[in-house]
């Protein structure tokens, strides 16, 4: 029985989805990283667009056919973080401006994950992503992405995605911080998720 109700909850689609997202990571790392004409990077800039289609085609799946599982509410943000980091780090190979947006990241990722077990310690939980989050993820996978796939981009371009990136990020950390320990903040108990 039990082990009956783990493969339901371990094998989705939407689960098996996010797998194969991280599965991509080091494919695209080692493209990326490899890449030396235009045709590469936007090989590897294909990766990454499988990525983010299989990312959106996990949680239309998972909402539309009642797949949702704790599992995956894990699995999904954690595919995420990492493929999120894979493609800072990668990029800051190049891209030496970028280790601002490197740095905002890991802050606050580190924030996020701090406090997420701090108040989960007090049966409280964030009910979900905040939605400055989700168009901070958003922002970040496109403009990296072009950074990508197009990599005789002019500096002045890198440097306003750059900029873009790090004040979508200070903006989605503000909230974060906000819905955690703001006055009105958004936590609820753990038993009703």
């Amino acid at each position: 029985m039990f082990s009956e109700k783990w493969k339901k909850e371990i094998f989705t689609v939407p689960n098996l989805l996010s797998l194969f997202r991280i599965f991509l990571i080091p494919v695209y790392i080692h493209l990326y990283l490899d890449a030396a004409e235009d045709r590469e990077y936007l090989i590897a800039g294909s990766v990454l667009a499988l990525s983010c289609l299989t990312d959106l085609a996990d949680g239309i799946i998972a909402r539309s056919f009642h797949m949702i599982s704790n599992v995956g509410k894990v699995l999904d943000p954690l595919a995420d973080k990492l493929t999120q980091l894979a493609l800072i780090l990668s990029l800051t190979a190049k891209y030496r401006v970028l280790y601002p947006v490197l740095a905002l990241f890991l802050v606050k990722e580190f924030f996020q994950g701090g406090a997420m077990l701090f108040f989960a310690q007090k049966g409280k939980v964030l009910p979900g992503a905040l939605f400055a989050g989700k168009i901070c993820t958003t922002v970040l996978f496109v403009s990296l992405l072009l950074l990508v796939m197009f990599p005789r981009i002019p500096s002045k371009a890198v440097m306003l995605l750059t900029l873009v990136d790090a004040l979508f990020l200070l903006y989605s950390f503000v909230t974060y911080v906000s819905a955690y320990f703001g006055k009105q903040n958004r936590l609820t108990d753990l038993n009703q998720i």
